[in-house]
């Protein structure tokens, strides 16, 4: 037999972004300088209008919450009019960054570095009595002491690759 009972329509509650309270009629704006570089494009400065900066903390985390995702879908239907992005105040020295990230701590010092180097020149391979030496020796605009700009000459060695039907390598 039937049940008399009907089966509920289960609904989807629709999430949408949190609503920001309503603007003032006239919000003061602020005149900001910016830079606008893309790469590969030449740098282009002009002057945005930013409507109400917030200055300090409390005010920037009690501004309206908006997920990444509605974020997006505003962005591409236009109704984000500006975006701000807070930075730091303090310029990054990138000389100093730079340092500090090519050199690790535990790198070995730079004596020694220069005798682990010094030690597998061609001086030192000559020195060594080593018979490999000649064979090397003959190769020598190989393997420069400076890295040239150009290619090495061309010794008429030309490597090639088949590969057969059906190999999985």
């Amino acid at each position: 037999m039937f049940s008399k009972h009907k089966k509920k329509k289960s609904r989807r509650r629709r999430l949408t972004p949190s609503r920001e309270p309503p603007a003032p009629e006239n919000p003061p704006t602020e005149s900001v300088g910016a830079l606008k570089c893309v790469e590969g494009a030449p740098r282009r400065s002009r002057v945005i209008e930013v409507a109400g900066l917030q200055r300090d903390a409390a005010a920037i985390t009690r501004l309206p919450r908006l997920s990444w995702k509605h974020f997006l879908r505003n962005l591409k239907v236009g109704e984000i009019d500006q975006v701000c992005l807070i930075t730091t105040a303090v310029p990054l020295n990138s000389v100093k960054v730079e340092e500090r990230l090519s050199r690790p701590k535990n790198a070995e010092p730079k004596l020694t570095r220069e005798e682990r180097f010094a030690a597998q020149s061609w001086k030192a391979l000559r020195n060594s009595g080593n018979p490999v030496y000649d064979t090397a020796r003959e190769f020598a605009d190989i393997f420069p002491e400076k890295v040239s700009a150009e290619l090495p000459a061309d010794r008429g060695v030309r490597h090639k690759i088949d590969i057969t039907p059906e190999t999985k390598y």
